[in-house]
């Protein structure tokens, strides 16, 4: 399973990744709002290790790495949850290098991820959950037509303290009708 965007390459992490994944996912700044933070090399080969070797497994975690073709470097990664419910609804996670925030990294490999798990794969619905602090998040979800279900008030105990999360959500049909506009 690959991908490729316009500026991007996507593909399924592996050991190989694991120096360039420690570097961004261990910027305890920049991945403030996310629930691991890698404290060393073996942290990430244990998260690489755990993650479905193939998509589409219910139950699993499904990791990609978002790769910039300019210069053929990892710049960050997408996990894809998929749901032990009846399969057909996934949940979706990202993490950039702070040196790529801002520049549309993240929707252009969102929007391919979303196309394939709904084109592809047929699922029903997307979701993402958040930090509500992370508005930079919110953001993009938002530009990518999801809307906010739900707000749980300090219901994740994360980096040693309880947080909110929010929950946004899109359906196959609601993607269909704003697709043409990305």
């Amino acid at each position: 399973m690959n991908f490729i965007t316009e500026r991007l390459k996507l593909r399924p992490v592996s050991i190989d990744d694991k120096e360039t994944v420690f570097r961004y996912r261990s910027d305890s700044d920049t991945n403030k709002y996310q629930g691991w933070i890698p404290e060393n090399i073996k942290d990430v080969e244990e998260f690489i290790g755990k993650t479905a070797t193939e998509p589409d497994l219910p139950g699993t975690w499904f990791q990609l790495v978002i790769i910039e073709k300019r210069t053929d470097s990892i710049i960050g990664d997408i996990g894809i949850h998929f749901l032990n419910t009846d399969n057909k609804q996934v949940e979706i996670g990202y993490t950039l290098d702070r040196d790529y925030h801002g520049k549309g990294y993240a929707k252009e490999a969102l929007i391919r991820v979303i196309d394939y798990l709904f084109n592809d794969l047929k699922k029903h619905r997307i979701t993402a959950s958040i930090d509500p602090k992370n508005t930079a998040s919110i953001k993009l979800v938002e530009k990518l037509g999801f809307r906010k279900e739900a707000h749980f008030i300090e219901s994740l105990y994360l980096n040693e303290k309880w947080v909110d999360d929010a929950v946004f959500a899109i359906l196959e049909k609601e993607w269909k009708e704003l697709r043409s506009e990305f």
